[in-house]
């Protein structure tokens, strides 16, 4: 009985043994799994963190090639592409709900005798001076564009006709006032408008054509003055 007991502890001593060294080589294993894929997975998260830093970079670099799509790089203001397809949209959203829509036409006044008599760099700070009197008064709704040269316009939803003439006189007069350097001359400059409210069903050319309209009116009855339709 002695020797068959001394066989059955043997015995479970051996098992044991061998469930230790199982256990010593599911760890080698694991340890070994580990270091063959830690070099793995640790390229693999850089090579992520790289195509993030990529994708963000792109991203940024996205949207900065739509902001200047549409942004006129001189003035800072918008541009025309802008402003039509503002135009456009506007006139839509209004129709549904039949609200009102301005739209001012602004042209400078003899502003290519400004680059004949001065140079470009004068008249570029002109126009910059003059696209910051726009923003000083125009509301964060309305669609205040450089059209081109010496153009510019507002584009104002939901105002009326005396609203408007008042808001692009304030820009007027603000043109007016400013005073600026060329060389030892201080130049005045001075702005046209036209104006004309959108009627509930012409289009936007048809709305663009009866400001510039009254622009040209400006014009002929001596500058320096808002004419409405």
């Amino acid at each position: 009985m002695a020797i068959g007991g001394g066989d059955v502890t043997g015995g479970a001593h051996t098992v044991g043994q061998f469930t230790f060294l199982a256990m010593v080589l599911s760890g080698l294993a694991f340890t070994c799994s580990l270091l063959l894929i830690l070099p793995t997975l640790s390229r693999g998260l850089r090579e992520q963190g790289k195509l993030q830093r990529m994708t963000e970079t792109l991203s940024m670099r996205s949207q900065t090639l739509e902001h200047a799509a549409v942004t006129d790089a001189m003035t800072g203001m918008y541009n025309r592409r802008y402003f039509d397809e503002a135009l456009v949209e506007y006139l839509a959203a209004f129709k549904r709900i039949r609200k009102p829509i301005g739209m001012a036409v602004f042209d400078l006044d003899h502003f290519k005798s400004v680059n004949d008599t001065y140079g470009h760099d004068v008249g570029d700070e002109v126009l910059r001076r003059v696209a910051g009197c726009f923003q000083d008064f125009t509301r964060y709704h309305d669609v205040v564009a450089r059209l081109g040269g010496e153009e510019f316009a507002i584009l104002s939803p939901n105002i009326n006709e005396r609203q408007l003439f008042d808001l692009s006189d304030r820009v007027r007069q603000a043109v007016s006032q400013l005073n600026l350097e060329a060389g030892n001359v201080t130049l005045r400059v001075t702005i046209s408008v036209g104006l004309a409210i959108w009627d509930g069903s012409e289009s936007g050319e048809d709305l663009y054509r009866r400001a510039d309209k009254q622009l040209y009116e400006a014009k002929r009855k001596g500058r320096n003055r808002v004419c409405a339709a």
